[in-house]
């Protein structure tokens, strides 16, 4: 059955795309290619969400997503090379060459159906979430304002139901509906709006900022792996010092990350040369010059005191001190999986750095060598930069570190020679037997 093109509840705010910048040559050929295709099958479809906002702001998207009225049995038979995915709420991912553009269908508000919505009783969260609707109910359940802008390259129009225009030529970000029940539905909004805030350097407006101190604690309902994945996107965006800070402000930091709360100086969260302030700054300049990042590198910083801590206390018992230090890694990594299950992959990486920074301080002349041609050298030698520039290691150390790797072989073997104890063979010496007589 043909559809009209732009059926709706209530009518949009329709504005010329070309008169803010927009067209059709903007966007991804194969999302284009697709929202032509399922126009033409007789069903209304548009750009929305981050894409059209970055468009709008002169930033370049990394996804194109598409949104249409078409069910996803519907776009599957339109396309051949469509996929069906989600249990939550089901979409289609469709291949256009090498491209993957991301298909779903108008979402109905919450409490809309019989059976496809449920919220756990009492925290207001959303469970599952699958009823169909139209654009102007997908529109108003969407997070924020700035994000339901709809683009219709074919019409070239843009379709605004929340004001999300005003706000973005404003510079706010706004929470539609109202913030703390929103915050209730889905807690992850809390990090995704201090993500916007920080990436997109809009102000949050009064009432979205003023109801996120107070839901704080709903991030501890959030499935570890989840709030894992979500902290990724805050802190490696090349914006993850500026939000940091905001996530210390609403108290976010705590509730997930409480070791850096607890176990580290006001001088390295607050001070512009505290430890945890240059890994984010460093993290940054890392994004912006096209750089890889390692995640295992961040957390090896935001967890560190608490190592050193817990590691100084089972000294204290008797415990030696590459013990004490080994033992402190597993109660602490222990404690952080259960609010952020971070993948083995990643706390792998992390026990290396943390455990050749004692190798880096004492440079034993048998271990040089072994430790340049570690994989994991430069990871744990930017730690350890961090840590002196922090004032919490030893800048001649670091320095030296720095020298070695430049230098010549000739000059490197000499660099290690005059380093006072140790033995450059690496061998150990033969006890002599004692006679018996």
């Amino acid at each position: 059955m043909t559809k009209s093109r732009h059926r709706d509840l209530s009518e949009p705010r329709v504005i010329e795309a070309r008169q803010h910048g927009l067209s059709p040559s903007d966007v991804n050929p194969g999302a284009l290619k697709i929202v032509h295709a399922i126009q033409a099958a007789g069903f209304s479809a548009e750009l929305v969400g981050g894409c059209v906002r970055d468009l709008l702001l002169g930033h370049r998207p990394k996804d194109f997503d598409v949104v249409t009225e078409a069910e996803p049995d519907t776009i599957q038979n339109l396309f051949r090379r469509a996929r069906l995915i989600g249990r939550r709420f089901r979409l289609a991912h469709v291949r256009v060459g090498r491209e993957v553009v991301e298909v779903s269908t108008y979402r109905a508000l919450p409490n809309v159906g019989d059976d496809g919505y449920e919220v756990s009783e009492g925290d207001g969260r959303i469970l599952r979430d699958n009823v169909f609707g139209d654009r102007d109910s997908d529109a108003r359940r969407r997070d924020f304002s700035v994000n339901a802008l709809y683009y219709d390259p074919v019409e070239g129009v843009l379709l605004d139901y929340v004001g999300g225009f005003e706000d973005l030529n404003a510079g706010i970000l706004r929470m539609i509906g109202k913030p703390a029940l929103r915050f209730r539905e889905d807690p992850v909004r809390l990090l995704r709006a201090v993500r916007f805030a920080s990436r997109l350097g809009l102000m949050l407006d009064a009432g979205t900022e003023a109801a996120m101190p107070d839901a704080r604690l709903l991030l501890q309902k959030v499935p570890p792996p989840r709030l894992f994945d979500e902290s990724l996107k805050l802190l490696q965006n090349g914006y993850a010092e500026p939000a940091f800070r905001l996530m210390h402000r609403y108290g976010f930091v705590a509730e997930l990350l409480p070791e850096i709360t607890r176990h580290h100086l006001a001088a390295d969260i607050e001070s512009q040369t505290g430890l945890v302030m240059l890994a984010l700054r460093s993290t940054d300049d890392r994004v912006r010059m096209g750089k890889p990042l390692n995640a295992a590198f961040l957390y090896a910083v935001f967890f560190w005191r608490a190592v050193c801590d817990q590691a100084s206390r089972f000294t204290e018992e008797g415990a030696a001190p590459v013990q004490s230090l080994h033992r402190a890694i597993s109660v602490v990594l222990a404690g952080a999986q259960s609010r952020l299950t971070i993948p083995r992959r990643v706390t792998a990486v992390m026990f290396d750095i943390w455990d050749m920074q004692r190798h880096l301080e004492k440079r034993r002349k048998n271990m040089v060598t072994r430790l340049l041609e570690n994989r994991r050298f430069r990871a744990a030698y930017d730690f350890y930069l961090l840590r002196a520039a922090s004032g919490s290691a030893d800048q001649t150390v670091s320095n030296w570190w720095t020298d070695i790797q430049k230098a010549s072989v000739s000059s490197r073997e000499q660099m290690i020679n005059d380093l006072a104890g140790g033995r450059g063979s690496g061998r150990r010496r033969k006890r002599r037997r004692r006679s018996v007589k």
